[in-house]
């Protein structure tokens, strides 16, 4: 019989994060208590913050509905699955004093404990996807804890870097088992209890043909399109430097814009559609003439592992991306650009290219499916 699971993730039912995307087929076999983010940074006095604190503090404690007010990127449809309860706690966010913790542990306990035990699980495993969860461990009957790694906290930004990485030296120690998302993250936890998980891939969802989205821009110029967070990690120089090169083509992005995003809406030839359902982006990105990854040279982009990269190639289009390490494994398949100039030209390389089935070929061993029988194989032995 499977142990059951009690994960510390984001919120359930916003874009579908690979924790997510885990989870979900790991709930298959084993019945899953899902808590909704319980933070990583001290909330300010900023209406967004207030907004979150009062949806925190007002939330039913259990749904198996999805939330539609998810302030990421993209939207979800996705459904909860049967075997995965999802609970929204009240706390108190990434505390940093001693006291503050005892509260926050306490407050998290006496919320947890009865779902938990209505839930009957069998021998669970606590997963955390965030550090702040650590003081959780010892609390609500769980003997093995999970550290799923897949982001560098210490270089994200919003994030209360000091309270998070003395919460992560301290998971990193209790942990049984470490899972780092990306070779750079893998590279910072010296022990022989971290494996590598890199993300999959919804393989068939992005490779069979979808229709086209209505709302993609159809006027027969070629497109270059991109889709998740619109946030400051882009390269908005360069893609500002790269619309005005190029009036020939039209520039989609799709996800919730930041201040730096909605510039971009000064060229004639961008169009910024907002968020969209995840299951609705093949129509997007199958039918756009070339992907965009035009990330910054930062940290964390350095460490990251983007879910859209190997979606992006299993929708079998041209991908044009600035360098970072998690490029490498798909360099043959990847135009890497440094420059303006050089993303115009590998653009236009792209604009007349038929859908890549090498690509396709690369990325269709790496499901979301396969990544899941893996894991199920290090938890049973947990």
């Amino acid at each position: 019989m499977k142990r059951d699971l009690i994960v510390f993730g984001e919120d359930w039912g916003g874009l579908p994060s690979s924790t997510q995307h885990l989870i979900r087929r790991l709930s298959q076999d084993r019945k899953v208590v899902w808590v909704n983010s319980i933070g990583l940074r001290r909330p300010t006095f900023t209406l967004h913050d207030c907004k979150r604190a009062w949806r925190k503090l007002t939330a039913s404690r259990t749904t198996a509905k999805t939330r539609k007010d998810s302030p990421l990127s993209l939207t979800s449809s996705t459904e909860t699955p049967d075997n995965l309860i999802v609970v929204n706690p009240s706390t108190l966010p990434a505390p940093r004093s001693t006291l503050g913790r005892k509260l926050a542990t306490r407050m998290l306990r006496k919320q947890l404990t009865p779902i938990i035990e209505r839930a009957q699980l069998h021998d669970p495993i606590l997963w955390t996807s965030l550090p702040t969860a650590v003081d959780m461990f010892d609390q609500l009957g769980a003997s093995s804890l999970v550290y799923y790694c897949g982001d560098d906290f210490s270089s994200l930004a919003g994030v209360d870097h000091m309270t998070v990485a003395q919460r992560e030296e301290d998971l990193v120690q209790k942990a049984d088992l470490i899972l780092a998302a990306s070779e750079a993250l893998f590279t910072r936890f010296s022990n022989k209890r971290t494996k590598l998980l890199p993300h999959g891939v919804d393989y068939d969802l992005f490779s069979i043909p979808a229709q086209r989205a209505e709302d993609l821009p159809n006027n027969g110029k070629p497109t270059a399109g991109f889709y998740g967070s619109l946030s400051d990690w882009l390269d908005y120089d360069l893609l500002n430097q790269t619309i005005h090169l190029m009036p020939e083509w039209d520039f989609v992005f799709i996800g919730k814009p930041c201040d730096a995003a909605l510039s971009l809406a000064q060229h004639n030839n961008v169009t910024l559609l907002g968020p969209k359902s995840h299951h609705e982006l093949p129509g997007y990105s199958q039918h756009w003439s070339a992907s965009l990854l035009p990330f910054v040279d930062n940290a964390q982009i350095r460490a990251c592992n983007p879910l859209k990269l190997r979606e992006y190639l299993a929708a079998g289009r041209p991908v044009v991306s600035t360098p970072f390490p998690a490029i490498n494994e798909y360099r043959n398949y990847v135009s890497v650009v440094h420059s303006a100039n050089e993303m115009a030209a590998a653009l236009n390389s792209a604009a007349n290219q038929t859908p890549n089935s090498r690509q396709q070929s690369a990325v269709s061993m790496h499901t979301w499916d396969a990544r899941a029988q893996t894991l199920n194989a290090w938890l049973d032995v947990l």
